[in-house]
């Protein structure tokens, strides 16, 4: 993959299946780790031909925040910290070809963060994923 192409995050690097989703969160092989104000849920499964290495969502509850504005601007922040920092993810899943890593990022708190903030514990949570796989 070009230098480039490490620096966006596609369509494709996104979880939109609603069985992968359920799989997540229903199923029994998944992990979890916190970095308050984050919480990561990840697993491994089956790699499909047409799958990234790894793939992610954002989900921030409407009980910490009630304004959607405010819901997006944490999930514009989340994914853009992913989006800078994946490569920690991206060398850690070359070892496992026939894996893809499915990772959910889940905001806990209800009170905003800076940018700064948010991707300091994006780092800290792909780290320690990156370490555990």
């Amino acid at each position: 993959m070009s230098a480039s192409g490490t620096l966006t995050l596609r369509k494709e690097e996104r979880t939109c299946s609603k069985k992968l989703i359920e799989q997540l969160f229903n199923g029994g092989t998944a992990r979890s780790m916190s970095s308050f104000p984050l919480r990561a849920v990840y697993m491994l499964v089956p790699r499909t031909a047409s799958m990234p290495p790894a793939q992610m969502m954002v989900s921030v509850p409407k009980r910490c925040f009630k304004h959607a504005v405010d819901r997006n601007l944490v999930k514009r922040q989340v994914r853009e910290a992913y989006r800078k920092n994946k490569q920690v993810l991206l060398q850690a899943m070359e070892s496992h070809e026939k894996e893809g890593l499915v990772v959910s990022f889940i905001w806990l708190e209800n009170k905003l963060h800076d940018s700064h903030s948010v991707e300091h514990h994006i780092v800290e949570l792909l780290r320690h994923i990156s370490e555990r796989l």
